[in-house]
């Protein structure tokens, strides 16, 4: 305007890209970034990457990776909608995610189809002319029970001859945490937490059995390749240069692709004679107490409504199938790795598409971690529940981890509005298991302490005994 003036209109999109926010996740890389307005989920194209953008867009690579179910969905966004109009190229809205998970809070089984599904984008994308320039296992979510790749910008047109630049990425989020599982412990998973940028290949090759080396590709992927790190870590001259700058024919880009599959194809655990895989056979109930109790937690979470539940402590996913039975949306928490990856194989062979399992310790949930702990998200940054479901969970925390019940209210309270909550008292085998091998430094762990507890922060709306057992179940609303 020639006054000076800015237009009502205009003043709004100032106001809404004000308003609006770069996902925590979305800063490293300069060809676009994801961003949120009013809910909504958008990726900005920047200008840096329109020219491979537009040969993206028409190559069709895209539409034939979100058709095979390789790729999330996404549709055109005005570009008008860019939160950095200045770096706009194009604005696209991914399908909404219905959760946000991370790898360390993965079974084996999703991980190892995580990795899987990136081997195959890539090999989709070298047939076309093209590769996936990231292999992080963050540019996966799982979607409907199934993982998918969610970072449209990490395609681009292949460099004849040019060695595929993830490999090393692929095989320090993947393959090494993966071979640790399957060889040494499942609950090595959880190194990705402390490793976010993958497991390095030489701590993987240290702690990986002697006998893993006689494993073609776990001696050619992890402990030959560790070993390469180390040697041109060290050089800095011409040789060490030419060595990093080699070329590779297609058929060799295939054959490592092949290769690395059918490695990870060849990882395989176990789940078996764990506490909490075998938990749901060694319980305090017998069939018609289990049976009751099914009726009652059907019949609670029907009265709490809401369309999302987080069931805690969720074992092998009993509870939690009866929760998708009611049209809700389930993610599925438990400690237990072995546990989780058996809800997972159920899930994976039922075609259950509403039930999300992952690994938890709900005395020690997931932090805020990565740039200034906010790259990826704590579980409460992430709670958009609208019902919890603590079954057979209270006294686990209550005595083996010493979280009094104002401190569990308070936690419960803060995930989400609703409460299905079990209560176990001392006579029940299970809490006399638990204090078997330690003190009864408990004197308040009574029903009453526990509903003066809850009631501070919770409205206790229905409260009813289990028959068969001396448990009870209460349904809880969280206080204005």
């Amino acid at each position: 305007m020639i006054d000076g003036t800015v237009p009502a209109t205009a003043e709004r999109a100032t106001t809404d890209r004000q308003s609006a926010a770069v996902d925590p996740a979305s800063f490293r890389d300069p060809s676009g970034f994801v961003f949120r307005r009013d809910g909504a989920v958008y990726r900005q194209v920047n200008r840096s990457f329109a020219a491979r953008w537009e040969d993206l867009e028409a190559s069709g690579l895209l539409d034939g990776l979100q058709a095979s179910g390789l790729l999330i969905a996404h549709a055109a966004a005005p570009l008008d909608a860019a939160l950095r109009p200045e770096l706009a190229h194009a604005v696209i809205r991914p399908e909404p995610l219905e959760f946000v998970s991370y790898p360390y809070e993965w079974s084996f089984g999703q991980l190892r189809d995580a990795a899987l599904l990136t081997l195959e984008a890539q090999a989709a994308s070298s047939e076309a002319g093209y590769t996936l320039r990231d292999a992080t296992a963050y540019n996966v979510q799982f979607q409907g029970g199934r993982p998918v790749l969610i970072d449209t910008l990490s395609f681009e047109r292949a460099v004849p001859g040019r060695p595929w630049t993830a490999y090393r990425q692929f095989c320090e989020h993947f393959l090494a945490p993966l071979a640790l599982m399957a060889r040494r412990d499942a609950r090595c998973g959880l190194m990705l937490r402390e490793f976010v940028d993958g497991i390095p290949l030489d701590l993987a090759a240290s702690l990986l059995p002697g006998r893993t080396k006689l494993n073609p590709g776990l001696l050619s992927h992890i402990h030959l390749h560790a070993r390469a790190q180390r040697r041109y870590a060290d050089r800095t001259d011409a040789g060490a240069a030419a060595a990093t700058g080699r070329t590779m024919s297609p058929l060799r880009q295939r054959a490592l692709i092949d290769s690395l599959r059918r490695t990870v194809e060849g990882l395989r655990w176990e789940p078996a004679g764990t506490e909490w895989a075998d938990y749901a056979e060694n319980t305090s109930y017998g069939d018609a107490a289990a049976r009751r109790k099914d009726e009652l937690v059907r019949e609670f979470l029907a009265a709490a409504g809401g369309d999302r539940v987080w069931d805690l402590g969720a074992n092998t996913g009993r509870f939690s199938r009866i929760a998708a039975g009611l049209g809700r949306r389930v993610v599925a928490w438990d400690v237990d790795p072995a546990a989780t990856e058996l809800h997972y194989r159920r899930v994976r062979e039922d075609g259950t598409t509403s039930i999300l399992p992952l690994v938890l310790d709900l005395g020690n949930p997931s932090p805020g971690l990565g740039w200034a702990n906010a790259e990826r998200r704590s579980l409460r940054d992430r709670a958009d529940a609208d019902v919890v479901l603590a079954l057979a969970l209270v006294h686990h925390l209550a005595i083996s981890r010493n979280v009094p019940f104002d401190r569990l209210a308070e936690y419960f309270a803060d995930l989400a509005p609703g409460l299905v909550v079990e209560f176990v008292p001392k006579d029940d085998p299970m809490v006399r298991r638990l204090l078997a091998t330690r003190e009864d430094v408990f004197p308040d762990y009574t029903i009453e302490a526990f509903r003066a507890a809850f009631g501070r922060r919770f409205e206790i709306l229905a409260e009813a005994p289990i028959e068969g057992v001396s448990r009870s179940l209460l349904r809880m609303q969280r206080r204005s």
